[in-house]
């Protein structure tokens, strides 16, 4: 039978894209392919483009309240659906079904953010600014909004956008990774059952063409994007070049210091979770680990024992594993890769998750490569699977050193009993989310997700009242009104005053 290929949803209705390039759609589990999605052109992303912006006018005149109930109505869709949609997101993802759950409800922690954009939204004012001058700033829609999305999160990025988005007032076109569409579509379906008027959310599906389409369209005001390093920067570059307002998250490279003085027990689970979760796809993996002083040899033996006791493998027939595999079979080469070049470095790899016979799926074991010094390759590039690199450091300020010389500034985590090594952790190592006794310092709904340096490129993050501000625009109003004239029909009003 043949596969069945993914719909864009552009003006309110699914319909088919006007291409014939498509991909595969696979189950990583497996291997199968279970959809295939379009590769869509200029075409269909100017048809986006023009339903987002013939919905925009209605949708930005409606008033807050009324955009923010839209959310309260999608938000109890998504607690209807919850586990359909997070065993959607297994299906095409690959995570375990508890990983997808757990994505799924980041993501609607943004919705319930953006139904209370209302109090957050309210302008400033002040009276006689200058003498009977009044002075006001409200906050106005950008317009037409696109969001670019990776595959390893296929809920929970796309909602740090399109919700805070649409309660502002814009309408918005998603782009989502071609490796998992099948999520987006859901939840664009989700919304409009919620209500959400013709036109307002679109998806569009495809690769770089759309892409190109979206940056140079005159139609897209503001452009939110979350993936590698080099194609954020192109993104940002190119956006600023077309005059978008332009948000665009890249990837990391972090780190997690452990002090002698941690809690061993904390700092193994804490580690291994934060490395290997979710097959360490995710940008706020970590992927170094440096033990200062003697802590070495004690957190090496027990997480080299805690991780290889993790259960790998596939998971769409249940919840009786820890680990799922990679996106694609690809995506394990390159891994495999990573390690097989730091041993050939003089790195000792202490835990090797490479399979000699891999089976159906794109499976990887977790792997840790202990003895990785800073200019090597693996220590340097962001391998977005579940390879932990081991640097060791004498002291503290050697660790912190190697946080300066890093290029990324995404997360960092220490565990450590002394207030005195978390406060100077805190305070110097060049990240924009730190953990202290927390291995995945990602803020929460209300925070923004404030990744620096080579991490982020733009001004406003995604998320928290920084994602208000990079969705609107702010209007400053001085009012005057001149007391009528004696010549004035109305002066009998103003008599005796």
């Amino acid at each position: 039978m043949p596969t069945e290929a993914v719909l864009n949803l552009i003006g309110g209705t699914f319909q088919a894209a006007s291409t014939d390039r498509f991909e595969d759609v696979f189950n990583p589990s497996t291997g199968e392919i279970i959809a295939q999605v379009p590769l869509s052109g200029r075409e269909d992303a100017q048809a986006a483009v023009i339903a987002a912006g013939r919905a925009l006018s209605s949708w930005s005149q409606t008033p807050v309240i009324d955009r923010a109930r839209v959310m309260f109505r999608y938000r109890d869709l998504l607690e209807q659906h919850f586990d359909d949609v997070a065993r959607l997101i297994t299906r095409e993802n690959g995570k375990t079904l508890a990983e997808s759950r757990a994505e799924l409800r980041r993501g609607i922690e943004v919705v319930e953010f953006a139904c209370g954009i209302p109090s957050l939204f309210m302008g400033r004012s002040l009276a006689d600014v200058a003498r009977d001058v009044d002075a006001d700033v409200m906050r106005h829609p950008v317009g037409v909004c696109a969001g670019i999305t990776p595959y390893n999160f296929p809920a929970m990025v796309p909602m740090w956008m399109f919700p805070i988005a649409l309660v502002c007032g814009n309408s918005f076109i998603l782009k989502p990774s071609e490796k998992v569409p099948l999520t987006a579509n859901r939840i664009g379906e989700l919304l409009l059952q919620a209500g959400c008027p013709e036109g307002v959310f679109n998806v569009l599906h495809g690769g770089r063409e759309c892409v190109d389409a979206l940056l140079e369209s005159p139609g897209v005001a503001a452009i939110s994007f979350v993936g590698s390093t080099p194609v954020a920067r192109e993104i940002y570059r190119r956006g600023a070049e077309y005059g978008k307002r332009v948000q665009a998250a890249g990837g990391a490279k972090n780190f997690c210091l452990v002090m002698p003085d941690a809690d061993p027990v904390l700092a193994v689970q804490a580690l291994a979770a934060a490395s290997f979760g979710c097959g360490g796809q995710r940008c706020m993996a970590t992927s170094i680990a440096v033990p200062v002083g003697d802590a070495a040899d004690s957190l090496i033996d027990r997480l080299a024992q805690h991780a290889g006791s993790l259960r790998v493998g596939p998971t769409h027939e249940g919840d009786d594993v820890d680990l799922g595999p990679l996106i694609r079979a690809q995506h394990v080469e390159r891994v495999c890769s990573h390690i097989e070049s730091a041993a050939e470095g003089g790195a000792t790899v202490v835990l090797d998750g490479r399979r000699s016979e891999p089976g159906g799926g794109f499976f990887l074991d977790p792997s840790i490569v202990d003895h990785v010094a800073p200019e090597m390759d693996v220590a340097r590039t962001e391998i977005f699977g579940p390879l932990l690199s081991v640097i060791r450091a004498a002291t503290l300020n050697e660790a912190l050193r190697m946080g300066r010389d890093c290029e990324f500034g995404n997360g960092a985590s220490i565990f450590t009993r002394d207030g005195y090594a978390a406060r100077r952790f805190r305070d110097d190592f060049p990240a924009g989310m730190i953990g202290i006794n927390v291995g995945v310092p990602a803020p929460m709904a209300w925070f923004p997700f404030t990744g620096w340096n080579n991490s982020f490129f733009g001004d406003l993050h995604v998320q928290g009242t920084e994602g208000i501000q990079f969705y609107t625009r702010q209007k400053v109003t001085l009012t005057r009104w001149l007391k009528p004239t004696g010549d004035d029909p109305r002066d009998p009003v103003w008599r005796g005053s």
